[in-house]
């Protein structure tokens, strides 16, 4: 079965949440933590968690997955921001154990100019800070598109991330495929190459999540810019079979196109017609 949904707004709260992916026959959702330029989370309302969780329980929802902050960047050059992210990551980790056995994900972050191996080595300390071996929820690093000087658009950068880490049951990995494609991974013509060099690289056991995205942008150009699922350059066809690959089309599949609720609902049902 197709486990897919979209990124929705989490501001009316987790059992409202659930009832929206349902409406548009959705079995998981993504949502921001916080607001996406970070700041304060909200409170939260445990009497709506506990109806959430009963919710999600009865209408087999597949994992959810948190998205925190663009904000982020644990691996900067400057001390003030590396804090802020720790500060905020932390925090995150302690409310998603309310919803447990999800996954929380993140961008990896931009080294600024230190070089990509010192950007690897912060972000494999703080993680091996924060990461601990109580906690239900897996941490995700996000597949990036290589703008500037981000970490994470190889699949050796994040390799290196994880075999880094205390916990290896803790992290894990979502495919991107606007960014995969951005960062020259070819899943239009050689979708079965890029998963067999991920397989070496990292281990297919590591990939738990998906961002479904078409690409505004073309191959190798490393920049992010999504697109509705047939109206960018990986095209419908190759984003089809992309999740019909026997790996993929177990996972959580969130789709971050720009899209309002009816057209989340129609990219859904034409994945499900396809699969």
């Amino acid at each position: 079965m197709l486990h897919i949904g979209c990124h929705l707004s989490i501001s009316k709260g987790f059992e409202h949440i659930g009832k929206e992916a349902s409406s548009i026959n959705a079995d998981t959702f993504q949502f921001f933590t916080r607001n996406p330029q970070g700041g304060k989370a909200k409170d939260l309302d445990m009497n709506d968690i506990k109806k959430y969780n009963t919710y999600a329980q009865e209408n087999h929802f597949a994992k959810i997955v948190a998205h925190a902050p663009y904000t982020l960047n644990p691996c900067s050059d400057k001390p003030e921001t590396r804090e802020f992210a720790e500060m905020v990551f932390a925090d995150d980790l302690k409310r998603m154990e309310y919803v447990p056995n999800n996954y929380y994900n993140f961008h990896p972050g931009s080294h600024v100019g230190q070089g990509s191996s010192v950007g690897v080595a912060i972000i494999i300390d703080m993680l091996n800070r924060l990461l601990m071996p109580e906690q239900t929820t897996m941490v995700l690093l996000e597949t990036m598109s290589g703008k500037g000087s981000e970490v994470g658009s190889t699949f050796e950068e994040l390799a290196e991330i994880i075999k880094g880490v205390k916990y290896q049951d803790k992290i894990g990995v979502c495919m991107d495929t606007c960014h995969v494609f951005a960062a020259g991974y070819d899943i239009v013509h050689d979708l079965d190459g890029v998963m067999n060099s991920f397989d070496k690289i990292i281990g297919l056991e590591c990939l738990k999540a998906v961002h479904l995205n078409d690409s505004l942008m073309p191959y190798q150009s490393h920049k992010d810019r999504h697109a509705k699922i047939g109206e960018g350059l990986i095209g419908k066809e190759a984003l089809i079979r992309f999740v019909n690959h026997p790996i993929i089309h177990e996972l959580p599949i969130i789709l971050e196109t720009p899209n309002d609720l009816s057209g989340y609902a129609a990219e859904i049902k034409l994945m499900r017609d396809n699969s």
